[in-house]
């Protein structure tokens, strides 16, 4: 049996749970989560779709940058995502916000559900945040922070971000910058919340056996 500290036992089998996968921006979150419901079938939960939109007066700003501070927990909504996966949970099914990065707002919304027993991979940058709140809720099964060195992380987001035009090309740039100095005190900041530094392969590996690992 396959241990991991950051995992809830569940004495029900056919209950429904939720991996977490946090990890620096452009860490490969989403690509291994694309990969988990290829393989088996589980549902993703994109929690960048849970940020605030731009107009929310409730958003931190960076004044060194002189923009909003995307990369902030405050920049998402921690408590509505938590409601909608417990939801998930509980039910089979959940109404999730389809977010445009570019617009910095929610455009629309849309359906995800689960079958009996299945995983619910929730990944986003600020994953770890709740983690202790789907503990204290009985849906917790793991909790993951994917990382990678800082240059490969920066490499990778850059290449995203130019690709999908978030934001203008300079601002990606200093940002990027700003995260590839900070992302081992994020790293730290993650696994400090609850979920244990891997690389992709290995969470692929421990998910593949399903071992169910104690607190």
């Amino acid at each position: 049996m396959t241990t991991d500290p950051a995992a809830a036992d569940d004495p029900s089998p056919d209950r429904r749970r939720v991996v977490v996968l946090a990890g620096p921006s452009g860490s490969g979150k989403t690509r291994l989560a694309g990969r988990l419901h290829l393989e088996h079938g589980w549902p993703v939960v994109r929690l960048d779709d849970f940020y605030r939109d731009l107009d929310d007066p409730a958003l931190p700003r960076d004044e060194a940058l002189g923009i909003v501070d995307w990369d902030h927990p405050g920049s998402w909504n921690a408590p509505a995502a938590v409601a909608a996966l417990v939801a998930l949970v509980d039910t089979g099914t959940m109404t999730a916000p389809v977010y445009d990065i570019a617009t910095s707002r929610a455009v629309g919304q849309h359906e995800v559900s689960a079958g009996p027993g299945d995983l619910v991979v929730a990944e986003g940058i600020f994953a770890a945040d709740i983690v202790t709140a789907l503990r204290d809720a009985g849906v917790l099964y793991a909790a993951w922070c994917i990382h990678h060195r800082p240059s490969v992380t920066f490499v990778r987001r850059l290449a995203r971000d130019l690709a999908e035009r978030r934001k203008p090309p300079p601002v990606l740039l200093r940002r990027g910058w700003a995260l590839m100095r900070a992302e081992p005190g994020i790293v730290a900041r993650l696994t400090a919340l609850g979920a244990v530094g891997a690389r992709p392969t290995d969470v692929e590996r421990m998910l593949r056996t399903r071992g169910v690992a104690v607190r």
